[in-house]
């Protein structure tokens, strides 16, 4: 049974070769660090494997409770970091079936992508990343700790053994840098894959390259999915009216989300069919911008969604610090050790000193529970004195 399961792998790998794109990844390439007998003898491909240890790994459990843009806001239809990567997910499987690109990979690269996302949204990024430098171990990129996540910390420290192909896609998905053009640089392999980390963490505006064309599609399959959606839960919250849209955005792009994306997308494979890169035309990589400047100024940038902003900044920086000193004295009964580090395995306290465990415990929290320690190290509580 086992061997025609093999077969069968075989006969949708040679499928592959006859349906898919010259310029798509196949799944015979993908490249691990560690040879396991079990996916090469076994009936399943490779990126599939990737996109099921991402789906059944904590860090992608803890999607459901990490915000997007908009955090502390008791609204039950704002959008949260779990429905953004479906998202992703959906419109880059989207275009990669015109593009006749793998969409195993696809899948993988785009739920995987901001596993690396701490608590608050972009706000909670940055104020980590200062706690960070404070500390001495480099700027805090959403994308490096997704690699960390899933490369050395998932499995007690072992890591999942995601293949190159799925951890550069990762790396590199940058969604926040405009580009209308993008193609792969497809030469790499895992020490390429370190050198470009340490690149990225000495200069965080170092603009990396996908290795696949899967991986450039996921990234402005990234942009295409929240530069919509953050534009209609701002007009939910009445923080914009559709009517303040730029005329060049309405007239090329439109008003709505569903129009927004839809013009994008058939934009995009239009421009991209057959080609060994992905871009948008030049009237709607233009409208494209213009958006993301009207968002960026009229939404992200916004005093209003920012009140609470001072607030957590203050309160991460005495976890981080309440952390950092419980690990350096070893209470193992802080949540940093109950929750965290209890059962690693020996490499990971080889590899990370105190402000990096910390670093990743607070970048591994949901909103939820950043707020529930909060509340419970630092705020006074009722004492229940039974009676005598």
């Amino acid at each position: 049974m086992a061997s025609d399961l093999r077969t069968l792998r075989d006969q949708l790998e040679r499928r592959e070769d006859e349906e898919l794109s010259p310029y798509a990844a196949r799944s015979r390439q993908a490249i691990r660090r560690r040879y396991e007998e079990k996916i090469d003898f076994g009936h399943r491909q490779n990126y599939a494997i990737d996109t099921d240890r991402i789906l059944h790994s904590r860090a992608y459990t803890r999607y459901i409770d990490k915000t997007q843009v908009f955090y502390l806001i008791d609204h039950e239809h704002i959008s949260h970091r779990v429905l953004h990567v479906q998202l992703v997910s959906k419109i880059a499987r989207t275009i990669g079936r015109y593009l006749r690109l793998n969409e195993d990979l696809l899948e993988a690269i785009a739920l995987g992508h901001d596993i690396g996302h701490p608590p608050f949204g972009h706000d909670g990024e940055a104020i980590l990343s200062r706690l960070c430098q404070e500390h001495g171990i480099g700027p805090f990129l959403h994308s490096v700790q997704g690699v960390r996540f899933l490369d050395e910390i998932e499995k007690k420290g072992r890591g999942l053994n995601l293949s190159l192909q799925v951890l550069d896609g990762i790396l590199c998905h940058d969604g926040e840098m405009h580009l209308e053009r993008l193609a792969p640089d497809r030469e790499k392999n895992f020490a390429d894959f370190t050198r470009e980390i340490e690149l990225k963490q000495s200069d965080p505006r170092q603009n990396l390259k996908p290795m696949t064309l899967e991986g450039c599609v996921v990234r402005l399959a990234d942009t295409i999915s929240y530069i919509g959606r953050d534009l209609e839960d701002a007009i939910l919250l009445k923080l914009i009216r559709r009517q303040d849209l730029p005329s060049l955005v309405q007239d090329r792009l439109g008003q709505t989300n569903g129009t927004i994306v839809y013009t994008l997308v058939t934009d995009l494979i239009s421009n991209s069919m057959n080609k060994n890169y992905v871009c948008y035309s030049r009237e709607i990589g233009e409208a494209l911008r213009c958006l993301k400047e009207f968002n960026y100024r009229y939404i992200y940038q916004d005093s209003r969604i920012k009140a609470q902003t001072a607030k957590i900044e203050s309160l991460c920086g005495a976890l981080f610090c309440r952390f950092l000193q419980d690990v350096k004295q070893n209470r193992q009964d802080s949540p940093i050790w109950v929750d965290f580090l209890l059962n690693m395995e020996d490499r990971y306290f080889h590899n990370h000193q105190p402000a990096q465990m910390v670093r990743d415990f607070l970048a591994s929290m949901t909103d939820a529970y950043f707020l529930r320690q909060s509340q419970e190290l630092f705020f006074p509580r009722n004492i229940v004195v039974p009676f005598a």
